[in-house]
């Protein structure tokens, strides 16, 4: 009995070693909040844009290829008010890296948008007292007339809807939404969950706006947008005293189509918690809140702590955390006593019970041990740039007001495949057409994070079935969304060649054959009005089956090989005692 009290301690402590890895990650340094993911440097690693001092200084944590990953930099810029955002993106065209900072003003209850502007190596903080936009809310990062130049969408300080347009350093132009059929737009939620991405596969992004009755669907045309329906809130849940959270749109059964997902609350407390789907009608997965114990949970009511981050609103992050290709969620629940606030993995599983859908979301209760301090976030980060999603998580002790940032490894028990896609703006600079890359290695710039893209896949399984997957990168921006600046499908284990990749980018598109498993793609759409000389960048990961079986072909060589070495050794040691007794041996013919 004692033994295997000591097995089981020894399982324990070899579990607890391989998933909490956050000094490996962060050394010392953990008294940040992640606020935002980019290539700051262009050295294709992506760092993390962080908060510091009450949330009143970024930081870039710039990562790295030993350990720690992350570390701390001198890019720094401070703020006297509290940081709402950061975004970062090309703002003026220049190829370099820029970041976005909102920051709110609580004398007149204002946003102010300001533009720390980016070079090699260097950012030029901006004077607070001159912000380059003041607003209502949070801004959208879109590129509204597809020069790949990021531009800015949300409400102005006069209640309008407008779009900020950007050239260069200089005030962005202003574009007012234009009305549908004159009739009165209706005000912007705040928070809202706004996303630029592609709904109508014309390759040019839409947005989807979320307004305080509905959703709005706009889709993009070369001039601006155009209205094209209205999605109401699901199940009637606001006029009943409910919550409705962040929108996402995901492709959650695979079939190459993206559907709304949106965290919802039937009551004011958030102790009647669902997802639901939005596919020709509003659809309920079914989510089971209750624990192993019985005991009930649900989302985190957005108004429950004031002044504590990520939690003004009920918030999804996605990523494929066990790489079957299915997107899965992290999401913060609390108990319905409201004592306990923790962060769980959602995986996406067949459903028999739902109607209208094939799929749904399951809690694992324990996949994200060790972790079970009070978190009020959790999203997807890639440590080892190999493809398998790690977990950022950020806890909150009520006691000290002090959040603390720790990692969590994915340890998969089985070898998977996938592909990584990242689409950078494409734009050049001819004054710096060299900067520093990885490795001490020389490299071209070839641009930064944009929004918009649309990325899908097809492939034939093992059994012989089609299968494919389509996403959109960065399609949010305000609120913290943390979305990564690539997209990460799993392919599970199958080692087929993804038979085709297809790109759309500013309404053009370009596909590719015969991609790799385990590469990591870097796409340049450059000029963006020709997509057949687009340019990609492939960067292949050997799976660990390739490692195993190189490790296999070198043990059953080295064992041939000294098996020969033992052979010839005998042969030659019987050759020599044969000598010798031939040596030895009297011979009569002498005589």
């Amino acid at each position: 009995m004692e033994g295997k009290r000591i097995l089981l301690l020894l399982i324990a402590i070899s579990f607890v070693s391989t998933s909490d890895i956050t000094s490996s990650i962060f050394g010392n340094f953990l008294e940040f909040v992640p606020a935002a993911f980019g290539d700051f440097n262009s050295d294709e690693l992506t760092d993390v844009f962080v908060l510091t001092k009450d949330s009143k200084t970024l930081e870039i944590l710039l990562a790295n290829d030993i350990e720690p990953i992350l570390r701390p930099s001198n890019l720094t810029c401070s703020f006297k008010n509290s940081i709402t955002s950061i975004v970062p993106g090309d703002y003026d065209g220049d190829v370099f890296m820029d970041v976005l900072v909102t920051t709110h003003d609580p004398s007149s209850d204002f946003t102010h948008v300001h533009i720390i502007w980016g070079g090699i190596g260097t950012i030029t903080c901006s004077n607070e007292t001159e912000p380059l936009i003041s607003m209502r809310g949070q801004p959208l990062a879109i590129d509204y007339n597809q020069d790949m130049i990021i531009d800015l969408f949300g409400t102005n300080i006069e209640d309008k809807r407008v779009f900020w347009v950007n050239r260069n350093r200089t005030k962005p132009e202003v574009v007012r939404m234009e009305k549908f059929n004159d009739l009165p737009l209706v005000p912007i939620k705040s928070p809202h969950s706004n996303s630029f991405l592609d709904l109508n596969d014309d390759y040019l992004p839409d947005l989807m706006i979320t307004t305080e009755e509905a959703f709005e669907i706009w889709h993009g045309i070369p001039e601006g947008f155009k209205y094209s329906k209205r999605v109401e809130w699901p199940f009637g849940v606001v006029s009943a005293g409910g919550h409705v959270g962040q929108s996402l749109y995901l492709d959650v059964e695979l079939k190459g189509s993206l559907d709304l997902v949106v965290p919802l609350c039937f009551d004011y407390q958030c102790r009647n918690s669902t997802i639901a789907l939005y596919r020709d009608g509003w659809h309920d997965l079914q989510i089971n809140f209750a624990d192993p114990k019985k005991e009930l949970w649900g989302f985190v009511p957005p108004d429950k702590w004031k002044n504590v981050m990520y939690t003004d609103a009920i918030t999804l992050h996605t990523g494929d955390f066990n790489m079957d290709g299915y997107p899965d969620l992290l999401a913060t629940f609390q108990t319905n006593k409201g004592k306990q606030t923790r962060t769980f993995l959602l995986e996406n599983v067949e459903c028999k019970i739902c109607e209208g859908v094939n799929r749904t979301f399951e809690i694992h209760w324990d996949a994200l041990n060790p972790f079970k301090n009070e978190s009020v976030m959790g999203v997807f980060y890639d440590f080892y740039q190999d493809g398998i999603l790690d977990v950022i998580l950020v806890e909150y002790d009520k006691a000290t007001e002090q959040y603390h940032t720790r990692a969590f490894k994915n340890s998969l028990d089985y070898d998977a495949n996938f592909v990584k896609v990242m689409v950078l703006t494409g734009l050049t600079n001819s004054k710096y057409p060299i900067s520093p890359g990885s490795v001490g290695k020389k490299k071209r710039t070839y641009g930064t994070n944009l929004p918009g893209p649309s990325i899908a896949y097809k492939t034939t399984t093992q059994e012989g079935y089609p299968r494919g997957a389509i996403a959109a990168q960065l399609p949010q921006s305000a609120h913290f969304s943390l979305n990564l600046p690539y997209t990460t499908f799993g392919l599970g284990r199958m080692p087929n060649y993804i038979e085709k990749l297809t790109v759309g980018v500013a309404g053009k598109y370009r596909e590719w054959q015969q991609i790799i498993p385990n590469s990591q793609i870097v796409v340049i759409p450059n000029p963006i009005t020709e997509a057949s000389k687009w340019k990609v960048q492939l960067f292949v990961t050997p799976s660990k089956l390739i490692l195993l079986s190189a490790a296999a072909l070198t043990g059953t060589c080295g064992l041939i090989s000294a098996i020969i070495i033992a052979l010839y050794w005998k042969e030659r040691r019987e050759d020599k005692i044969e000598r010798l007794q031939e040596a030895h041996r009297f011979h009569f013919d002498a005589m």
